[in-house]
């Protein structure tokens, strides 16, 4: 399955101006925030976290929250994801693969997951 997502980076930019922190912690965990360096990187969470719900085809919902989806960082900096156990057993994810890319005023991430099925 496969999932994208464009956000334009000064929407993100504008949440953070008018809410601070509060405008982060309603779309990622205290980890995540701790790896935002700007509005352009918070941009990029936010589309994988989009493109990983689309790609399971159930949007940001009760199925699958903000919550359910962690990006981290390998030790060379490349993004990695990591689903929440409800995600993965109920719809059956052997492995993941993510792309985050930032341009002008655009980021966008691209996510593949593998199913058992």
């Amino acid at each position: 399955m496969i999932g994208i997502d464009l956000v334009k980076t000064s929407r993100i930019e504008r949440l953070i101006e008018r809410f601070g922190d509060k405008a982060l912690q309603r779309f990622l965990s205290q980890n995540e925030i701790d790896l935002v360096k700007n509005y352009k990187t918070a941009s990029g969470f936010w589309a994988t976290k989009e493109a990983v719900s689309k790609a399971l085809g159930v949007g940001i919902s009760s199925e699958c929250s903000f919550f359910d989806i962690e990006i981290s960082k390998t030790k060379k900096g490349a993004p990695r994801l990591k689903l929440s156990d409800k995600l993965i057993k109920k719809f059956n994810i052997k492995d993941t693969s993510l792309s985050i890319t930032h341009d002008g005023e655009y980021a966008i991430a691209v996510v593949a997951l593998e199913t058992n099925s």
